[in-house]
C-alpha cells in the first residue's frame, strides 16, 4: 500500500511539473503576441508614439533668448552687442502639418517693429516624427511688426502626452542688418546667429481641446 501511494504521489508531481511547463510556455507566447499587437497598432517599441496628428489645436508659447549677429560662410559675425528677445505666442496646429501663429515680442527692450499688439500675420509647417522629435518652420507674411519673408526654424520635442512642446531655434532668417565688423550685411547675408528656446503648452480651458 505504501508503494502504491508513493507511485500515485510521484505521478501527480510529474503531472504538475508538466502543467507548469505548459503554462509557462503559454505565457511566453502570449507576451510575444502582445508585443506584435502593440507594434502593429503603432504604440509598441517599434511602432512609434507620435505623428503630425499628435499636435492639434492651440498651444501657448513663451520664448526667450539672444540675437547674436549675422552668419556668413558658416561663421558668426557678432552685432555690436547681443540683443535680448522675449516672446509670447498662440500657435494653432491643424493636425496635418500646418499651423497659424500670432505673437507679441520685445527685442532689446522695445516691441518688435514698434507694434504693441499681437501680430497675426504668421503661418508655418511642422513635422512630428514617430519618436516625438520634429521641426517647426515659422514664416512671417506682410505685417508692420516683422517684414515679410522673415523665418524661424526650430527643432522640437513633444512631451507630456502631446501637451508640451520644447524647442530650440536652429536657423533664423532676417530682412536687414549688419555685423559690427561689417563683414556680414543683410541683404545679401540674411541668416542670423541666435540662441533662443521656446516652450509651448496645450490650451485645455476656455473651450479649447
Amino acid at each position: 500500500m505504501k508503494i502504491k501511494h508513493s507511485s500515485i504521489a510521484s505521478a501527480a508531481a510529474v503531472a504538475l511539473l508538466l502543467l507548469s511547463g505548459a503554462a509557462q510556455a503559454g505565457d511566453s507566447g502570449d507576451s510575444g503576441d502582445s508585443d506584435d499587437s502593440d507594434d502593429s497598432g503603432g504604440h509598441g517599441r517599434h511602432g512609434g508614439l507620435c505623428s503630425n496628428a499628435t499636435l492639434k489645436g492651440p498651444f501657448g508659447f513663451i520664448g526667450h533668448g539672444e540675437i547674436l549677429g549675422l552668419i556668413a560662410d558658416g561663421t558668426l559675425h557678432p552685432y555690436a552687442a547681443p540683443v535680448i528677445l522675449d516672446d509670447v505666442a498662440l500657435v494653432t496646429f491643424d493636425g496635418t502639418g500646418g499651423f497659424t501663429r500670432t505673437d507679441f515680442g520685445v527685442i532689446g527692450g522695445l516691441p518688435k517693429g514698434g507694434q504693441t499688439t499681437f501680430n497675426p500675420n504668421q503661418k508655418g509647417t511642422y513635422r512630428v516624427n514617430s519618436d516625438c522629435t520634429g521641426t517647426m518652420k515659422i514664416v512671417y507674411e506682410a505685417g508692420r511688426a516683422v517684414p515679410a519673408g522673415v523665418e524661424t526654424d526650430l527643432n522640437i520635442v513633444v512631451a507630456a502626452d502631446g501637451t508640451l512642446i520644447e524647442s530650440v531655434v536652429y536657423r533664423a532668417v532676417t530682412a536687414s542688418g549688419a555685423s559690427a565688423d561689417l563683414m556680414a550685411k543683410c541683404p545679401p547675408t540674411c541668416e542670423q546667429g541666435v540662441q533662443e528656446s521656446f516652450e509651448g503648452k496645450k490650451v485645455l480651458v476656455y473651450g479649447f481641446h
